[in-house]
């Protein structure tokens, strides 16, 4: 039997977003928190007999009252995007298209920034918010524990192309209980180029 994901590496050092994310908290993030999901990911498929399937596929037609897969296929995707999506060296801003398509949806960035951070700061408990892509036309939700967009009946269709983590093991070392404070930091360290690339591909 060979294991079907692996944690993917991060490409930067865990020191890389600071003082925007502090180091120890990826380091127990990705190395703890995402490994853990990778291997009960690959336990939950073997018990489902399920092999040889994208990650997308699995959440798309995931069984919502199988809770393991649930809650691992759904806690590996979206720390695989959000690793993705977070860069420390890129500083490129937000441009082209996917800027042309967060005007014509939000009216400003200002505003994205605000209803995004505001999805972030009011989701209940743990969760995420997102930015989805749907037909050309961008959205945003979020969604409670590991759920995602790609999953049936999440409430936000599409594909996500930048998600938040607002699980207190997302902050909580650095910013304790001031959830607001992470998510305009989690802003300085957007990589908006592999956004749009995604916005793209969406």
């Amino acid at each position: 039997y060979i294991m079907s994901f692996l944690l993917p590496d991060l490409g930067f050092d865990y020191t890389a977003l600071e003082p925007h994310i502090d180091a120890r908290t990826m380091e127990i993030h990705h190395s703890k928190h995402h490994n853990g999901y990778t291997n009960n990911l690959n336990n939950a498929l073997e018990q489902a007999g399920i092999s040889d399937i994208s990650i997308e596929e699995i959440l798309m037609n995931l069984d919502m009252d199988n809770m393991a897969l649930r809650n691992n296929a759904g806690g590996y995707y979206n720390h695989c995007l959000f690793w993705e999506i977070l860069n420390p060296s890129d500083k490129q801003g937000l441009e082209g298209d996917l800027e042309v398509a967060i005007n014509s949806a939000f009216g400003s960035f200002d505003n994205f920034k605000e209803q995004f951070s505001k999805a972030a700061a009011t989701r209940f408990g743990s969760g995420w918010a997102w930015l989805c892509a749907k037909d050309g036309a961008l959205e945003i939700c979020s969604s409670a524990n590991q759920d995602n967009p790609l999953m049936p009946g999440i409430g936000c269709g599409g594909t996500p192309i930048m998600g938040v983590d607002v699980w207190e093991h997302a902050y909580y070392l650095n910013y304790q209980n001031r959830r607001a404070d992470y998510i305009s930091a989690f802003f300085n360290v957007v990589n908006w180029r592999v956004v749009s690339e995604k916005y793209k591909n969406a």
